[in-house]
C-alpha cells in the first residue's frame, strides 16, 4: 500500500528537520506544502531550507516556480499528487511537510473548482485593503457576503479578500461553489503535527526573524519590489518590509512587526490543524518517527 506521512503543524516549530529525519529512515523525498517556498525569488523570509538541508534528501515544490506564476490550492492538488505517484514508482512511502493547511487539505481530500478572477479585480481589492486595514475587509465581506462570514476565518485577511474576488468577478457567493465532497484517495495518510509550548514557539520566531535580518531580508525584498502586487507578497515577512520602504514606519518597527505577525499566523496555523482530529501530534517532534514505523507496519 501507498502512503504519505504528512508533517504540518506552525511555523518554528522544526518541522523540516523532522520531515528529513523521517525522509532519510524511508530512504524518500520530500514534497513541500509550504505556499510560498515553490517561489525561486523569496528564500529568507520563506524560512525555506538550507541548501544543505535540499541536498540531504529530495524535495518537490521548493524553488519550482517563477513568482509571476500564480500558484493556487487547486493547482497544489493535482502537483502534489503527480509528485508522490513520481516518488511512488521507487518507494511505497512519501513525506510531505509544511504549515500552508489549505493545500494539505487539497491534497488529502480534493478541492472544489472555484474559479479563477482576473488580476485587475484582485490588486483593486489588496489596494483597498492596503489603505484602509482589516475593519474595512471584514466588513465588506460581512455586508457582501453575510453567507461566507458567518463561518469564516474573520481574522484571517487571505481568506476574506478570495471571498471577495470570487464575489467581485462571479457576483456568487464563494459558498455556492463549495460542494462538501471529499476526493477519497487510494493511498494510506498518516497525518502527524509537530508543535512546541508557546514561549519556545515564541523565542523561535523572534530569533528566526532577527536571523532573517542578518540574512539580508530587506536586500531580498528590494530585489522582488516590482511584484510587490503579486499575492506571494501579501504576506507577513514582506508588506512590513514594503511599509519600510514606503517610509510608513521605522527599520525597528517593522521588524518587530514581523516578529508579531509571525506569532498571530502560528497561531491560525495550529486552530486549523487542531480543528482536523486525524493528526497526531508531537511535542518537538519527540516520539513522531517511532509512531510513524510503527503504523507503516501494521
Amino acid at each position: 500500500m501507498k502512503s504519505i506521512i504528512i508533517i504540518a503543524g506552525p511555523t518554528a516549530a522544526g518541522k523540516t528537520a523532522k520531515a528529513i529525519e523521517v525522509a532519510q529512515h524511508f530512504n524518500t523525498a520530500v514534497i513541500s506544502a509550504d505556499s510560498r517556498q515553490c517561489y525561486r525569488e523569496i528564500s529568507i523570509g520563506t524560512a525555506k531550507p538550507s541548501p544543505q538541508e535540499l541536498s540531504t534528501v529530495p524535495h518537490y515544490f521548493i524553488n519550482s516556480h517563477a513568482i509571476q506564476e500564480e500558484v493556487n490550492a487547486g493547482l497544489y492538488e493535482k502537483l502534489a499528487l503527480e509528485y508522490a505517484a513520481e516518488i511512488w514508482k521507487t518507494n511505497d512511502v512519501a513525506v510531505m511537510c509544511g504549515g500552508t493547511g489549505l493545500y494539505i487539505k487539497a491534497f488529502c481530500e480534493g478541492i472544489d473548482n472555484i474559479p479563477a478572477t482576473p488580476p485587475a479585480i484582485r490588486l483593486s481589492i489588496q489596494e483597498r485593503f492596503e489603505k484602509e486595514g482589516m475593519a474595512w475587509l471584514q466588513q465588506e465581506v460581512q455586508e457582501k457576503d453575510p453567507a461566507f462570514y458567518a463561518n469564516a476565518e474573520i481574522q484571517n485577511p487571505h481568506r476574506l479578500m478570495r471571498a471577495l474576488e470570487v464575489l467581485y468577478a462571479t457576483g456568487q457567493s464563494i459558498t455556492t461553489y463549495r460542494t462538501g465532497n471529499t476526493t477519497k484517495r487510494d493511498f494510506q495518510i498518516v497525518k502527524t503535527a509537530v508543535t512546541l509550548p508557546k514561549e519556545q514557539l515564541h523565542d523561535n520566531i523572534a530569533r528566526r526573524v532577527h536571523l532573517m535580518v542578518a540574512q539580508g531580508l530587506l536586500e531580498e525584498v528590494r530585489a522582488v519590489l516590482p511584484y510587490r502586487n503579486h499575492n506571494a507578497l501579501q504576506t507577513v515577512g514582506y508588506k512590513e518590509v514594503f511599509d519600510y520602504l514606503d517610509g510608513k514606519i521605522s527599520w525597528e518597527e517593522a521588524v518587530e512587526q514581523i516578529i508579531i505577525h509571525t506569532r498571530q499566523y502560528a497561531k491560525r496555523q495550529l486552530t486549523w490543524f487542531r480543528k482536523d482530529t486525524s493528526f497526531q501530534w508531537f511535542e518537538a517532534g519527540h516520539g513522531l518517527l517511532d509512531s510513524v514505523v510503527k503504523k507503516l507496519s501494521k
